[in-house]
């Protein structure tokens, strides 16, 4: 990308072209421009339905909101990552970012619901050892699924620099890098944002 904007500048200025005489670039840039756009407008969709649905889950904006909180998590380590192996941010980057986006908030959804069947299910009183409960149960799960996953695309972060894995291997270093943040964050951080800001209604006898 920047190669081209430097040949677009320089052709511009240095050229001389007649009036009525364009310059476009076509290739590889125009095509992974195209893809980021598409990638784009897929995860906006995506994004509404998967909001949509938890609304209609959770019924509770703040339970909602405890649950999209695991993303900045995932964010910062994806980010850090990419930056650490080269801070190339590419179309494999951001389908990286996506796939993590929705490891990480199946994880954040597994503490929140519990939470709430804690409360609602078995009757427990809402409290910071009901949280800390909620968090010591799905412990192994989304360590499970952290590791799991982490296992699968170790080797693709290792070989990232090899020859055709261009969109593998930046996927693989920014899920690992979320996985490792949102894991920790999740585990640590959130039980004490649920406790704070979580609403669930106490199971009420007949």
């Amino acid at each position: 990308a920047a190669f081209v904007a430097e040949a677009e500048r320089t052709v511009q200025s240095k050229a001389g072209l007649p009036p009525g005489i364009t310059v476009q670039f076509k290739g590889v840039l125009e095509a992974q421009n195209a893809a980021h756009r598409e990638l784009a407008l897929h995860l906006l969709i995506s994004l509404a339905g998967i909001l949509a649905l938890l609304s209609l889950v959770f019924h509770s904006s703040r339970n909602l909101l405890l649950v999209l909180a695991n993303l900045p998590f995932a964010l910062l380590g994806g980010v850090l990552a990419a930056f650490l192996t080269g801070g190339t941010l590419n179309l494999g980057a951001l389908v990286g970012f996506v796939t993590l986006f929705g490891i990480t908030t199946r994880n954040s959804i597994m503490l929140v619901s519990h939470a709430e069947h804690l409360v609602l299910q078995e009757g427990f009183a809402w409290s910071a050892a009901t949280a800390r409960r909620a968090a010591e149960e799905r412990l192994v799960p989304i360590l499970m699924t952290a590791t799991v996953t982490s296992l699968a695309l170790l080797p693709l972060a290792l070989g990232a620099r090899q020859p055709g894995r261009e969109i593998e291997g930046p996927m693989a270093i920014v899920i690992l890098g979320g996985l490792v943040s949102s894991t920790l964050l999740n585990l640590l951080l959130l039980p004490a944002l649920i406790h704070r800001f979580g609403r669930f209604a106490e199971r009420v006898e007949p």
